[in-house]
């Protein structure tokens, strides 16, 4: 017989669950919390703990590099095809989920075949692209052809699952209302449909992003003879013994989380904007 519990405790799963909650939150934010220490360790140290002679001057190595490689130029090959992929992923995805809201003759045929690429290995795609750009069509691999492409077999599927759960759930009365009291089908779009849907274009934006900056596998073989910043950062840490390598690794980190930050940011502002 299990003896009642007293008003007010909890019970015991939820004791696991914060148990797995601590474990996630130590496996996600602590290898970030050593590599970020690590990048200031000094001019004499060593890639491990502890921390010695803190300075700077592994991150002024990443910009005015002597032992370590093309992060510069990397960075700015990452950067533009980080932001191409958004904004087409953010156009192909709106535009598709607007068009899926009716249905029409192949639709589902349409569908499964943009999300198939999820279920493919980056690495088996990668290796097709190149086959398909350099034996087929004869033309060399680079990153703002033959890695876009990829880029995007990757990050699409992502932008369209997200537009048709937000248009899914976007309520027909608020259009027909609009209709109602005289509006037209642009001025429906523009000032009841798009208001809604705009943080869910957002969170597209910031998946198109994200998911093109850090692409490893899929950037393996389509990039070219010039690495982006993922394939950049595997090269050192084949050939680079310094703390360069936690430094860059900081930068990146940097740069993802004001990525995340802007997108969240400007979610709640047109939040509060709606709720005046």
């Amino acid at each position: 017989m299990s003896l009642p519990s007293s008003p007010g405790s909890r019970p015991w799963t939820f004791y696991v669950l914060a148990a797995f909650f601590t474990l996630f939150v130590i496996f996600l934010y602590g290898p970030m919390i050593s590599v970020l220490v690590l990048s200031f360790q000094g001019p004499n140290a060593s890639l491990v703990f502890p921390l010695r002679d803190p300075s700077t001057m592994w991150f002024d190595e990443l910009f005015n590099p002597r032992r370590t490689g093309d992060v510069v130029g990397a960075f700015d090959r990452s950067l533009p095809l980080a932001l191409i992929v958004m904004v087409l992923t953010v156009l192909i995805s709106v535009t598709a989920g607007f068009a899926f809201r009716r249905r029409f003759l192949g639709a589902s045929l349409i569908f499964y075949t943009a999300i198939a690429s999820l279920i493919v290995p980056g690495l088996v795609l990668s290796i097709g692209i190149l086959v398909t750009f350099k034996y087929l069509l004869g033309q060399s691999a680079a990153w703002y052809t033959s890695a876009l492409g990829a880029h995007l077999s990757w990050a699409l599927p992502f932008g369209l699952l997200i537009m048709f759960a937000i248009l899914g759930r976007l309520n027909p009365s608020y259009e027909e209302a609009a209709y109602d009291l005289g509006a037209s089908r642009w001025q429906t779009v523009k000032s009841v449909v798009v208001p809604i849907v705009f943080p869910g274009v957002i969170a597209v934006a910031l998946f198109g992003f994200t998911l093109s900056y850090d692409e490893f596998p899929r950037s393996w073989l389509t990039v070219g003879p010039k690495n982006t910043l993922p394939l950049e950062i595997w090269t050192m840490t084949t050939n680079v013994t310094s703390p360069a390598l936690y430094a860059l690794g900081t930068v990146t980190t940097i740069v993802s989380f004001l990525v995340i930050i802007l997108a969240l940011g400007s979610i709640l502002i047109i939040q509060r904007k709606r709720s005046r």
